[in-house]
C-alpha cells in the first residue's frame, strides 16, 4: 500500500489519488435535461474525520434523475447539484476515527449522494460494505429500482401463489425486477409494453403473458388469463394508459401508480370506482424510507443485495458512459427505443 505523504495522519490510509475528479453538475433546470448538465473538474478534498474518498465504479441513470434536471420530480436538491441518486464505489481514502471499512473496499453510495462522478467524498457511516466478487454495475441499480418492485408486490394486496398481477412498461427497469421477483414468489404476471419491439426482452425476464398496448387490452387480457382475476395493476404510464390497466382488474382491485412517463395526469373511468369498487394508490420509495423501520430497510436490502450478488435478479444494461460524456448519457437515457439502463461510470 502507498505510504502516507508527509505530514499526514497515521489513522488515513491512501490507494493512489486522481489528479482530478470530474462531476456531472448541474446550476438551474430546464425542459432539455441534457442541455443543463455537464462535466466539472475539481479538486478532491481534505478529509475529515469520519469521512471516505470514493472512486465510482457506476451509477445508473433513472427517470427520477431526470425529472431533477427538468424540475418535475416531488424532492428537488438545491442548485447547483450534481446528479444521480444512488452508485457504488471502490474506497480510496478513509479519514480518520473511520472503523469497519477498507481502502480498496466496495461499497453501496448513500442515496441522493450525487453519484454521477469519477469521486465523491461521503460520511463513512453512510457507506455499505458490498459482497466482493458482485457484479457493480449491477450491484449500482441495488437502492431504487429493485426496492421499488419489490414493495410494490408486497405492500398493497396480499398477493398468493398463483395470483396474477399486471403492469405496463414492463420493459423499464423496475418492470424488469418486478418480473423476476413475481416469478420467484410464485406469481404469474401480464406485462404490458408499448412497443412490439420490447416484447421478447419482457419474456426473456420470464414475464408470463406480454401485451402491445392498446384500446382492446381488457379483452385480450381477459383471454390471456383465461378470465381469472388480476388483483393488482401497477401503472407507470399515467394518462389514458392508466385506464387502459384499471379496466383489466378484477373488482375491488387495487391499482398503483409510481410514474407518469406519459408526462399526463391518470385518467380512471368513473365505472372503475362505482360499478368495480377499484382502489388507487401511489407509491414513492422516498415516503416508504420516511416511515420504514431501519430492521425493514436491512431486511429488504439484505435480501435484494444476496439476489444481485447471486445473479438470481439482474437488469439489462444498453450502454455505458464516462463522465466525461453526461450530456451524452442522458440523452439517450430518455430515448425510447433503448433497451436496458444507461449507466454513468467513473474510475476506480
Amino acid at each position: 500500500m502507498p505510504r502516507a505523504p508527509d505530514g499526514a495522519s497515521t489513522n488515513t490510509l491512501f490507494l493512489e489519488k486522481p489528479m482530478q475528479a470530474l462531476k456531472a453538475q448541474y446550476e438551474q433546470r430546464g425542459p432539455v435535461p441534457q442541455d443543463v448538465i455537464k462535466p466539472v473538474p475539481f479538486d478532491t478534498p481534505a478529509l475529515a474525520p469520519g469521512q471516505a474518498l470514493v472512486a465510482v465504479l457506476a451509477a445508473p441513470i433513472n427517470p427520477s434523475d431526470v425529472l431533477m434536471l427538468t424540475g418535475g420530480y416531488g424532492m428537488l436538491p438545491p442548485l447547483p447539484a450534481v446528479g444521480g441518486s444512488e452508485g457504488v464505489g471502490r474506497i480510496v481514502e478513509l479519514g480518520a476515527d473511520v472503523a469497519g471499512l477498507a481502502v480498496g473496499q466496495m461499497v453501496l453510495l448513500p442515496a441522493g449522494s450525487g453519484t454521477w462522478a469519477t469521486h465523491l467524498v461521503a460520511d463513512a457511516r453512510r457507506l455499505v460494505p458490498l459482497p466482493e466478487g458482485a457484479d457493480p454495475q449491477q450491484m449500482a441499480m441495488l437502492t431504487v429500482n429493485p426496492a421499488t418492485a419489490s414493495l410494490m408486490l408486497s405492500e398493497f394486496v396480499d398477493l398468493k401463489p398463483g395470483d396474477w398481477v399486471m403492469q405496463n412498461v414492463a420493459n423499464s427497469g423496475v418492470g424488469g425486477y418486478l418480473v423476476q421477483l413475481a416469478r420467484q414468489r410464485g406469481l404469474r404476471t401480464v406485462n404490458v409494453v408499448r412497443r412490439e419491439g420490447a416484447v421478447a426482452a419482457v419474456k426473456a425476464d420470464g414475464g408470463d403473458v406480454v401485451l402491445v398496448d392498446g384500446d382492446d387490452l381488457a379483452q385480450r387480457v381477459k383471454q390471456a388469463t383465461g378470465g381469472e382475476p388480476v388483483r393488482l395493476g401497477i401503472d407507470a404510464v399515467g394518462g389514458p394508459a392508466t385506464d387502459r390497466l384499471a379496466r383489466c382488474l378484477a373488482e375491488g382491485g387495487t391499482l398503483v401508480n409510481y410514474g407518469l412517463m406519459s408526462g399526463e395526469p391518470c385518467v380512471v373511468s368513473p365505472q372503475a370506482f362505482v360499478f368495480n369498487d377499484l382502489t388507487v394508490r401511489g407509491f414513492w420509495l422516498a415516503k416508504w424510507f420516511r416511515v420504514a423501520t431501519r430492521e425493514q430497510q436491512r431486511a429488504l436490502y439484505g435480501q435484494l443485495t444476496q439476489a444481485i450478488a447471486r445473479g438470481q435478479l439482474k437488469a439489462r444494461i444498453h450502454a455505458t458512459y464516462p463522465v466525461q460524456r453526461i450530456q451524452e448519457a442522458v440523452a439517450a437515457a430518455q430515448a425510447g427505443e433503448r433497451d436496458g439502463k444507461i449507466l454513468v461510470v467513473g474510475q476506480g
